[in-house]
């Protein structure tokens, strides 16, 4: 048994409308994509979709009650909510770096999630804008 997917091509500005033909678990045809970087899109979108995960975590002690954090690569698309949720329970303590490890092989996965950005301590003293 056969389905057809159409689905929107995101590896250049060409956003080209894709027909992918799957059969028995595998991509049997891609068609309407403008260059070959479509194909292996259309191939890894359908068989094996991933995404970066960006959330936030609570921060203890911080200029900002959250801190942004993300993947350091794409996540399988099945372990973002699981992620998200294993996130819900890091608390991290002021201060915190751009780049720090919030934990590392989440669920697994063999990918690490990173701080986005940093935050001080509420107790350091504060800079002039």
């Amino acid at each position: 048994m056969s389905e057809t997917r159409d689905i929107i091509c995101v590896t250049c500005p060409m956003g080209c409308t894709m027909h992918v033909v799957v059969a028995d678990g595998q991509v049997q045809e891609v068609t309407g994509q403008s260059c070959k970087r479509g194909i292996a899109f259309a191939r890894e979108e359908v068989l094996s979709p991933h995404r970066m995960l960006t959330t936030t975590v609570t921060v203890r002690n911080g200029t900002l009650p959250l801190a942004p954090v993300r993947s350091r690569s794409p996540l399988p698309k099945a372990l973002l909510l699981p992620a998200a949720a294993e996130l819900r329970k890091i608390v991290l303590c002021a201060p915190v770096q751009q780049g720090q490890l919030v934990t590392a092989n989440i669920l697994g996965s063999g990918i690490d999630i990173i701080a986005s950005r940093d935050i001080a301590s509420s107790d350091a003293p504060q800079s002039a804008a």
